[in-house]
């Protein structure tokens, strides 16, 4: 019986870590010209990104992320995509983590917790599956190279639009959301096409259906959207 004990214990330790990592992160940092960066760091099932921009305007810097599963005492990330080093799409990266006390070790760097995904009504990660066109549901495949994925934690999006195949990142923003009364909130943090954008609060309509998170209203350029995003299982 107590072999048996140990060897749960044992089983059960790697998913205890994983459930602690979920949720969302962040570290502050300096470039080169001591300008202040942010990084956040967002964690949903077994998919992550990680956002860097400016601290004081929120000037977009830097993105990556994509897939990842825990080995023992370390973090194997997958990446999808990558602004700063693309050539690096395709490949895994072992990094030792700890978590403890509200704080993420990984690698040599410190990382504080914004939250546990909760909230979170739509905590996930979420690649958009459809849109309404002349009243009707136009589907869009996903298993194919270029996607867009929203990522959420309890409190932080990210949505970001890539190809795994060219490498090519074609644009991200995110910052913070709420989910009221059937209304989703997105408060933006950081944009790379457009930074005027930063501190614009967007609502839309939002509602679950079957599982697909079914998305309205209008565009951060005031065009009626219709949009279906359906949860990410692969």
């Amino acid at each position: 019986m107590k072999n048996v004990l140990i060897t749960f214990c044992l089983l059960l330790t790697p998913f205890l870590h994983g459930q602690d990592l979920q949720g969302a992160w962040t570290t502050l940092a300096s470039n080169e010209e001591g300008v202040q960066l942010k990084h956040t760091l967002t964690f949903t099932g077994g998919f992550f990104s990680e956002a860097i921009f400016q601290k004081a305007n929120g000037k977009f810097v830097a993105t990556n992320g994509g897939n990842y599963i825990l080995n023992g005492g370390a973090i194997e990330f997958s990446y999808e995509f990558s602004t700063k080093n693309p050539e690096i799409v395709g490949e895994t990266q072992s990094k030792s983590y700890t978590v403890k006390n509200g704080t993420l070790e990984l690698g040599q760097t410190t990382w504080s917790r914004i939250d546990n995904g909760t909230p979170g009504d739509l905590f996930g990660a979420w690649l958009i599956s459809g849109r309404k066109r002349d009243g009707k549901i136009v589907k869009r495949d996903t298993s194919g190279p270029r996607k867009t994925m929203k990522i959420l934690s309890g409190t932080r999006f990210q949505w970001i639009a890539y190809n795994t195949e060219t490498k090519e990142f074609m644009g991200t923003g995110g910052g913070t959301y709420t989910t009221i009364d059937g209304k989703y909130t997105e408060n933006i943090g950081f944009f790379s096409r457009d930074d005027s954008r930063v501190g614009a609060s967007l609502e839309f309509n939002y509602e679950l259906k079957d599982g697909d998170w079914h998305h309205s209203g209008l565009s951060s350029k005031g065009s009626p959207i219709y949009e279906v995003w359906s949860k990410r299982s692969q």
